[in-house]
């Protein structure tokens, strides 16, 4: 059987990739890369053989990942920690988080990259005014999220994030899992290599998003652009303020 291994530092990353792929497994709608095995430095999964995307791959794709969002738990977060890239993303929600969507991705998403901004003195002034004004605004601009519950999700979904295999399916790799509002994958298809209008308009059709989600977008974006300047600089810095600017 032919297979693929990554390595890297020691640590729990891939322990936790190996945890996020035997999660989306359990849904049993898009295929997900099959992990053979994991230690401390290493992960080692089938291999995908890939293929060029038929001009039907996308809207079956669009469709899947509806499917995937309707897999659903009580609550939000995960039974563990894990990693957005190489940045240590915090899933054990508190009581009070459990079932509060704007609590958990304040506290547990945007409050900790904010705090790493801090500590690298990357907060700038137009940073800080935005972000306490996110802070008093959280919970009335993310209202209703709880209406459609915790769906099970990728954490880390852009175009290089999954593989078109020979049998033209979209091929699900290096989650960063958690159950959270679906709106927050979607987010991230759209800000890093921005899938094909076919993808978005499958999706909807086969479970519609509420009104206002495009003003949200923005928020959850926000988390990813904000670890993008922490994990990789100043580079990031302008498209920071200017989202966090618009919310």
């Amino acid at each position: 059987m032919m297979a693929h291994t990554k390595t890297g530092p020691a640590g729990d990353s891939f322990k936790c990739e190996a945890n996020g792929l035997k999660e989306l497994a359990k849904a049993d709608v898009l295929p997900v890369a099959r992990v053979i095995s994991y230690g401390p430095n290493f992960i080692t999964t089938e291999y995908i053989a890939s293929t060029r995307p038929s001009e039907d791959f996308f809207n079956k794709f669009g469709k899947g990942l509806a499917q995937l969002h309707k897999y659903k738990q009580p609550e939000y977060g995960f039974y563990e920690n894990n990693f957005i890239g190489a940045t240590p993303q915090l899933n054990i929600p508190s009581e009070g988080e459990k079932h509060n969507w704007a609590q958990f991705f304040f506290n547990k998403r945007l409050l900790p990259q904010y705090l790493l901004l801090e500590d690298s003195e990357k907060v700038t002034e137009r940073i800080k005014i935005g972000f306490a004004k996110l802070e008093r605004e959280i919970d009335s601009l993310l209202s209703g999220a709880e209406s459609e519950g915790a769906s099970l999700l990728h954490g880390d979904l852009w175009s290089g994030n999954y593989i078109c295999n020979t049998r033209d399916q979209a091929v699900l790799i290096d989650p960063a899992v958690y159950y959270g509002h679906r709106e927050a994958d979607l987010a991230m298809t759209r800000l890093f290599g921005y899938f094909p209008p076919d993808f978005y308009s499958a999706y909807n059709s086969e479970y519609p998003l509420m009104d206002g989600w495009q003003e949200r977008e923005k928020i959850y974006q926000l988390y990813h652009l904000m670890n993008h300047l922490n994990l990789f600089g100043k580079s990031y810095l302008g498209e920071v303020e200017r989202l966090i600017t618009s919310i």
